[in-house]
């Protein structure tokens, strides 16, 4: 038996392992020109589970349409099922979780539950090469914060095409400006291996320091959150900050692709690749194409 990781763009990711299909994430849809896997949501026919690392439309869009053709059920946050139950998903067949939970997905395939944060999007205009280093933006307010993040949506608006600007509404519908309703991390423990799942740039540093996975997904992209402020550094030393602490075998990077033209760049892994290679030796660093089958255990 093995276990299979197909990465399906953006962040979300197919994770088939003990006879489970488990989305990571539901972003399968694309806006017009943008990179990805040539899928549609509604191309999945099967899948037993799906779990949201948090509620932005580029991690939760798709879920209610996979849901509607499977008999799957979803984990979330008390935001996601809030979005989703809008838009008619029974309620029974979505489970709330905020971190600290264990949930047993059947086929001796367990998921932990754990607390994370959202990459400071608000402290940037556009994505930046990851090894620019900033700095600053520390100490805000929630207030000023939700004020840059207006500014911010603002510029996106005016800055892509109007057929991402389209996409970009309707997967948003039903969204609120609770925004990300807190981001989560998962640590799945299968009979061949642990996998530790991040869809987007943040830690609690204690947090990842309890967990040993033998592959980590990473994301990077964005300017990384780290214990609740903007790191001082760039991408790369949040990453390789990230798998120091975790020290898995291999690391997949998520959300590194041109997931949304006009506000979004593909991240060059060559700076992330050489860090690792000198500051955690032990780890190799899987580089995946669209939906191509990578074993990992």
């Amino acid at each position: 038996m093995t276990t299979e990781l197909d990465w399906y763009g953006c962040a979300t990711f197919r994770l088939r392992t003990a006879g489970l299909t488990i989305f990571l994430d539901a972003y399968i849809d694309r806006a017009p020109m943008a990179a990805g896997a040539g899928r549609s949501a509604a191309d999945v026919e099967e899948c037993d589970w799906i779990v949201i690392g948090h509620s932005h439309f580029d991690h939760l869009f798709g879920a209610e349409t996979i849901l509607a053709n499977t008999s799957a059920k979803l984990i979330g946050s008390y935001e996601t099922i809030r979005v989703l139950e809008a838009a008619g998903v029974a309620p029974e067949r979505m489970l709330c979780v905020a971190g600290g939970e264990t949930v047993d997905l059947g086929g001796d395939v367990r998921v932990k539950v754990f607390p994370s944060l959202h990459s400071c999007v608000w402290s940037q205009r556009g994505i930046v090469a990851p090894d620019r280093v900033c700095l600053g933006d520390v100490g805000l307010s929630l207030q000023e914060q939700q004020a840059r993040m207006a500014e911010l949506g603002r510029f996106i608006a005016s800055a892509l095409d109007k057929g991402a600007l389209e996409h970009l509404l309707g997967g948003m519908a039903g969204h609120s400006p609770r925004g990300d309703g807190g981001a989560l991390l998962f640590h799945f423990e299968t009979p061949e291996g642990s996998l530790l799942y991040q869809d987007t740039s943040g830690h609690w540093t204690r947090v990842v320091d309890m967990l040993q996975p033998d592959v980590a997904i990473v994301a990077a992209a964005g300017r990384a959150n780290v214990d609740g402020q903007p790191i001082q550094g760039s991408l790369v030393d949040f990453v390789v900050e990230h798998v120091a602490h975790t020290r898995p075998r291999q690391v997949v990077l998520s959300h590194h692709d041109d997931w949304l033209p006009g506000f979004s760049y593909p991240t060059e892994v060559g700076p992330i690749r050489t860090a690792l290679e000198k500051r955690v030796p032990g780890t190799t660093l899987l580089e995946l194409g669209y939906v191509d089958g990578t074993e990992l255990f």
